[in-house]
């Protein structure tokens, strides 16, 4: 269709493979909301969950560490889980964006969204 376009011929395919990678980009960032990653600290005593977005969705804490003299080491285990649900939120979003991408032809180390 572009042949003997020359340079007018590859602005347009560059304009089509950015529009495949923004409505795929558009597909997965609606799909991130629906992930929910679970992140754990103390063995499993405090477990948060969150969206691959990175919103805090829950936190789950044993009933074990209700102790008033444990509160400090219950609030350390809290800010754990939170950072771990929100690395493995980190990580599912980059899965989704990777796979949003798959089999574009583009150059390496672009950072999507843009």
């Amino acid at each position: 269709m572009f042949k003997g376009l020359g340079q007018l011929g590859d602005m347009a395919k560059l304009m089509k493979q950015a529009q495949q990678i923004q409505g795929r980009i558009a597909e997965a960032q609606e799909r991130l909301a629906s992930i929910e990653v679970e992140g754990e600290a103390g063995a499993g005593l405090v477990r948060a969950r969150c969206t691959a977005k990175g919103e805090l969705t829950g936190v789950s804490i044993d009933p074990s560490l209700f102790r008033p003299e444990e509160r400090e080491v219950v609030e350390d285990l809290i800010v754990a889980a939170v950072k771990s649900a929100q690395e493995a939120a980190a990580a599912a979003a980059r899965d989704e964006m990777a796979k949003a991408t798959e089999g574009l032809d583009l150059p390496p180390g672009v950072k999507l969204p843009f």
